[in-house]
């Protein structure tokens, strides 16, 4: 009934609260940001990376990780491949496609919510029992 969180990872690479990126990122394992990205967040999708924005820390860009850990402000779209997680002062502008997602009460979205099985497994397996359905409907319609 109740999940586990998954155990908190390790922090590989430290962006402090006075520190100002300019520029598009790119990194394997944890990433923790305190201070400030002008570009875009990136991280290969079956890396199990994770990127973690505390309250004072701020995004503007595009962000594609597998997994986010959100408390601060991302002003661009979230592509979370595995988990996304919206703490009670996460803000986002800009849609979040997820996988699987987690809110506190407080966080905000300023965009769409948009849920994106993973590639393989029970996603090909329910689009493809759903096909068969769709077609048949679609040829009585037209005939």
């Amino acid at each position: 009934m109740f999940r586990s969180k998954p155990k908190p990872q390790r922090i590989d690479t430290l962006i402090g609260a006075g520190t100002r990126i300019i520029g598009d990122v790119q990194f394997g394992g944890g990433f923790h940001v305190d201070g400030h990205i002008k570009g875009n967040v990136d991280a290969k999708s079956e890396s199990g990376a994770t990127l973690s924005v505390s309250d004072s820390g701020v995004i503007e860009g595009a962000v594609a990780v597998p997994n986010v850990i959100l408390n601060g402000t991302v002003n661009g779209d979230i592509l979370a491949h595995e988990r996304v997680e919206l703490g009670a002062t996460a803000k986002v502008t800009g849609n979040v496609y997820y996988n699987l997602i987690e809110m506190e009460m407080g966080a905000e979205i300023n965009g769409k919510l948009i849920h994106e099985a993973r590639k393989g497994g029970a996603g090909k397996a329910s689009a493809a029992a759903q096909a068969p359905v769709a077609e048949p409907v679609a040829d009585e319609a037209t005939s």
